[in-house]
């Protein structure tokens, strides 16, 4: 079956992996706000997350946190 419907198994990969940045994403943005840092920092991140979201919540992860 997916010989004949590669499509179909690709589509369920990238859903998948849409989900998962999903997830990393709201991780991110809930890590953020409640972080210390000033709300001015907080928003920049945020953004950050929110435009790029894979690049931005891994930046976070590596090196946002204090």
């Amino acid at each position: 079956m997916t010989l004949l419907f590669p499509g179909f198994v690709f589509g369920r990969v990238y859903g998948c992996a849409s989900l998962l940045v999903l997830a990393l994403d709201i991780f991110a943005i809930v890590q953020i706000a409640d972080s210390a840092g000033s709300t001015a920092r907080k928003v920049v991140w945020i953004l950050l997350v929110v435009f790029f979201p894979l690049g931005g919540a891994l930046l976070w992860l590596l090196f946002g946190k204090k």
